[in-house]
């Protein structure tokens, strides 16, 4: 049998990013938005140097090469993305000048040291000298005998200064990121302008480096970018969060994966530092712009008043719970699913803390994996100490990225009396559930809830997420299993409702494709609807395929990676996949299956990822409240119509925007929706949409 047709992973992943700067690009989008998307594509490209491409370079060091890991293999896949990713920093550049002129056309400027006006002279020198200069440490390449080693991420200026007599001295500066990277000069009229400060550095150049009497200095960015993965020894002495500070401390001297350069630096400057930072056979030695580390421009500051960003839309509370002073009142009446960001995530803040003073509260059992800087989830949990709650937490130690912030929080939790639980080795806890113990009439009730994505406040404003608040025992039962589980590793669990990894997720999943296949062919109602980041398991990949070739409907919304290939004659006929890319990122996954016309529905935070089925804790929740169920359909609804921000996945991978006829913006839609408050979807829609 042929194999079936896939797109690699790293490439599919680098076509998400091209759909992240198309919004960039977008003149319909305000100009502080189109920046804070440039900021967001060059924060996305950093990580995935840091873990994608490191990992690939790691495979290719040891000699692996599997298919099914990478498709394709590595040594091939880490060519093709270096073309990708040069082609795409060259679009990146006519984007970012396109967004430049854009703002002078609305007199804003972005200006650089030498393009100041007379008046702002004094106004940046003064900048350089007080704040600036004192936090700049120069060191001066030619005297030292070893080059110093870069930090990951950080902006460098290469300097070169020209002395009399023609002579060349070579320094190196760090861009401090103890200040703003924006400066805000004085307006001139209704001229405004905000100068970058690599370049307020270049202006100060002269002074910085004045013993040597510099007839010209000149100053290009430089920029490396270390492996990122986290490595755990097997000291079985150390506990793991020693473990992880460790090798957190040992990410920032991971090895070389890119290296980015102002292509205006002169060829024997790039060949000196090259050379002595032992960069020569770095494959990914990438030529860029003026300006490196353009994640910042997602603080960029608003200059240009209201206009120049989205129009506010505030989270509006759940109307049930709106209207009672009490969570666990309206969840002992009707479950509850909280939309994120559409509607406030303080009700998620309000029912812990409620559970932490209510004298009927007995325990609260939950995981988290990335918290808040200053996060009042965990707050209400110390909260809950205070107030002789038992409070059990599993902190996921391993959340890329978060981890020392997770640390912290672990430690507060453990010093105020929580019982912190370590799960299970070797397995990361991706779940995020919570369960809490409440004594009514004599016996004890257990409220839950889960959520598709993270208990974080701050991404709770921006992550399209849900949450479900539910007592129903099909539910409760089996999360205390979850639970016994991670608190007793040995104790072998049966789940009856709850889909749960590495267990049973794979397995399930296929049986539910496999019933709506056996309906297909018996002429039953027959579809697969589902939304996720990521599809990138081969098996699952081949199960839709069958699925198709058997008459299902299948239709996907995929953020990120998608390796399923659609609508491909023979293979994939029946499946259509788009991405929706817009002001909020889209998190949640949801999956739906027509179940011969009694629809099966199923929330959780698990992506169609190897990694996610069989490698990390992962529930998937069935949504068994029939007015719940029949309100997320509606929201899926509402995103699967979308024709102004939904790109067409497909073989090409070149992000078609896909247009109808009536002008549809899901996000926007869902949040018309619920800001009217809509306890239920309007039935006409349901139908139209699902064709049923």
């Amino acid at each position: 049998m042929a194999r079936p047709s896939v797109v690699n992973r790293e490439l599919s992943w680098l076509s998400f990013n091209a759909r992240v700067l198309q919004e960039a690009a977008d003149p319909a989008v305000p100009l502080n938005e189109r920046l804070k998307f440039i900021g967001i594509f060059s924060s996305n490209l950093e990580e995935f140097f840091r873990v994608r491409v490191a990992t690939l370079q790691r495979m290719v060091d040891a000699g692996v090469s599997s298919h099914r890991v990478v498709f394709g293999k590595p040594e091939k896949v880490l060519k093709q993305i270096h073309e990708v990713v040069v082609a795409q920093r060259d679009e990146f550049e006519t984007v970012f000048a396109g967004v430049r002129t854009a703002l002078e056309v609305e007199n804003v400027f972005i200006v650089d040291e030498n393009q100041l006006r007379p008046e702002h002279h004094a106004f940046v020198q003064n900048y350089a000298d007080e704040a600036v200069r004192p936090a700049l440490v120069p060191i001066i390449l030619d005297s030292l005998t070893e080059f110093p080693d870069l930090k990951n991420g950080a902006i460098y200026l290469a300097v070169r200064l020209t002395e009399k007599g023609g002579r060349h001295r070579h320094a190196l500066l760090e861009v401090s990121t103890s200040l703003p990277r924006f400066l805000v000069l004085p307006p001139a009229g209704d001229r405004r302008y905000v100068m970058m400060l690599d370049d307020v550095i270049r202006f100060a150049l002269k002074d910085i480096f004045a013993i040597f009497e510099p007839t010209a200095v000149s100053a290009y960015t430089i920029k490396l970018t270390r492996d990122a993965e986290v490595e755990i020894d097997d000291d079985v002495t150390s506990s793991l969060m020693e473990k992880i500070a460790k090798s957190i401390r040992k990410r920032k001297e991971g090895l070389p994966v890119r290296f980015v350069y102002d292509r205006e630096i002169p060829v024997e400057m790039l060949n000196l530092i090259t050379k002595r930072a032992h960069l020569r056979k770095l494959d990914n030695v990438i030529p860029g712009g003026r300006y490196h580390n353009a994640r910042d421009f997602v603080r960029f500051p608003n200059v240009g008043g209201p206009s120049f960003e989205y129009p506010p839309q505030p989270p509006r509370h759940h109307p049930a719970l709106a209207k009672s002073r009490s969570v666990f009142s309206v969840v002992r009446q009707r479950d509850v699913m909280l939309h994120l960001p559409y509607q406030s995530f303080h009700h998620v803040i309000d029912f812990l803390r409620e559970a932490a003073i209510d004298p009927k509260v007995k325990s609260i059992s939950m995981t988290l994996y990335r918290v808040a800087a200053q996060s009042h989830v965990v707050n209400a949990l110390i909260n809950a100490v205070r107030n002789g709650k038992k409070v059990t937490v599993l902190l996921e130690m391993q959340a890329r990225f978060d981890e020392e912030a997770n640390i912290d929080w672990a430690r507060a939790l453990e010093a105020e009396g929580a019982r912190l639980i370590g799960g299970v080795p070797g397995l990361k806890v991706h779940a995020k559930l919570a369960l809490i113990a409440r004594k009514e009439d004599g016996r004890m009730v257990n409220y839950a809830m889960v959520g598709t994505g993270n208990f974080n406040e701050v991404t709770a404003r921006v992550y399209t997420d849900h949450v479900l608040f539910t007592r129903d025992r099909r539910v409760t039962d089996d999360l205390c299993k979850v639970f016994d589980f991670l608190e007793s590793n040995y104790r072998s669990q049966t789940y009856r409702h709850l889909i749960v990894s590495p267990f049973d997720m794979r397995q399930a999943f296929i049986r539910l494709i496999h019933r709506e296949m056996k309906n297909a062919r018996a002429g039953r109602v027959a579809y697969i609807d589902a939304k996720v980041n990521a599809l990138v398991d081969l098996e699952l990949i081949e199960q839709l395929y069958e699925a198709s070739r058997a008459g299902v409907r299948v239709r996907l919304i995929v953020r990120g990676v998608c390796s399923l290939v659609p609508g491909v004659k023979g293979q994939s006929e029946n499946i259509e996949v788009i991405s929706i890319v817009d002001r909020y990122l889209e998190h949640s996954r949801l999956f739906f299956f027509g179940n011969g016309g009694d629809e099966r529905c199923y929330l959780g935070s698990a992506d169609w990822m190897t990694r996610n089925l069989d490698y990390r804790l992962e529930v998937a929740v069935p949504v068994l409240n029939a007015a719940v169920r029949a309100e997320l359909r509606h929201y899926f609804n509402l995103q699967l119509r979308d024709t102004t921000r939904a790109r067409i996945v497909n073989e090409a991978q070149d992000n078609q925007y896909r247009r109808g006829a009536y002008n549809y913006r899901a996000q926007t839609d869902i949040y018309r929706w619920l800001e009217q408050a809509a306890d239920h979807p309007e039935p006409p829609l349901m139908e139209a949409v699902q064709g049923e």
